[in-house]
């Protein structure tokens, strides 16, 4: 039942030294959860996976309460205007999926691209084209693709709540998508959820326009940025624009109380421990 067991919590953590190092990295941090990156997000082409590390992360991974989360490569861009880049970005896709499937990771984190001169209906098409071709390639894997809410900046999709969906509507198996939603970027997209009144007013708004079963991924970061900025600057828990009483209504929602809510925030070598004991208090569990 919710409320009864601790709440799933933890960093996106790097995985110098081997995939499974970022999940021992955060268990000695405190976290039950954890986000990695399968391969380097500035590059297009990886190393495949050898069977030695995918058997030590699958050694690993039980140690978490909850399966660890992926994010895609920073270079995809599934609605690119160049044919070139969208047939990289498609391939990028196809291969990160791969992987979270191979590693047993159950969400891959990803951002709709950017629209460059198209309207944001055509760029919604080519993303939702992207998506189908890719489905189509994937079928029977058990990873979801986590589409994460924006803050808008440079001419970014999932910044308004309306994009998702129309995206569900468009991909033929929309049931294979879920959504991450981030504090920071939704804050900045415009969404005035500071306090308990601005976030039950802004988690109705979702429900009622996408619907809050979609959530199975948060991103937990204040913001750098004013309300509406569209500029995507994380800050540490309780120290940015929208301040601690909103994560402590976060951390206290029975109905998010199973969803990992992963902290994205800056300095992580020296900060993630404290913005990650700030989230143990305010979900109620001190030490």
């Amino acid at each position: 039942m919710p409320g009864t067991a601790r709440p799933l919590l933890g960093c996106h953590m790097p995985t110098s030294g081997g995939l499974d190092k970022g999940i021992a990295s955060g268990l000695a941090i405190g976290c039950n959860v954890v986000q990695i990156f399968t391969k380097s997000p500035q590059q297009w082409a990886a190393k495949p996976l050898d069977d030695a590390l995918i058997d030590r992360f699958h050694a690993a991974a039980p140690q978490l309460a909850a399966p660890v989360v992926a994010h895609d490569s920073y270079l995809i861009n599934l609605c690119a205007e160049d044919p070139e880049k969208l047939k990289k970005s498609r391939d990028a896709f196809l291969d990160e999926l791969e992987r979270c499937e191979a590693l047993g990771i159950r969400y891959l984190v990803t951002h709709m691209g950017a629209t460059g001169e198209q309207t944001e209906d055509c760029s919604i098409g080519v993303f939702a084209e992207s998506l189908n071709l890719i489905q189509e390639q994937t079928d029977g894997f058990n990873v979801q693709v986590a589409l994460e809410t924006t803050a808008g900046q440079g001419k970014s999709l999932g910044y308004r709540f309306d994009h998702f969906p129309k995206i569900f509507n468009l991909v033929e198996k929309p049931e294979r998508l879920v959504v991450c939603f981030d504090t920071c970027h939704v804050f900045a997209a415009g969404y005035d959820l500071r306090g308990q009144e601005g976030y039950r007013a802004v988690m109705q708004e979702f429900d009622d326009v996408v619907g809050l079963d979609r959530i199975r991924v948060f991103h937990v970061n204040d913001s750098k940025k004013e309300l509406g900025s569209r500029v995507d600057r994380h800050n540490h828990i309780g120290e940015g624009f929208i301040g601690p009483e909103t994560f402590r209504v976060l951390l206290t929602d029975d109905r998010f109380h199973d969803r990992p809510k992963i902290l994205e925030t800056p300095e992580s070598e020296t900060m993630h421990p404290v913005n990650l004991r700030r989230l143990w208090e305010f979900a109620g569990i001190q030490g």
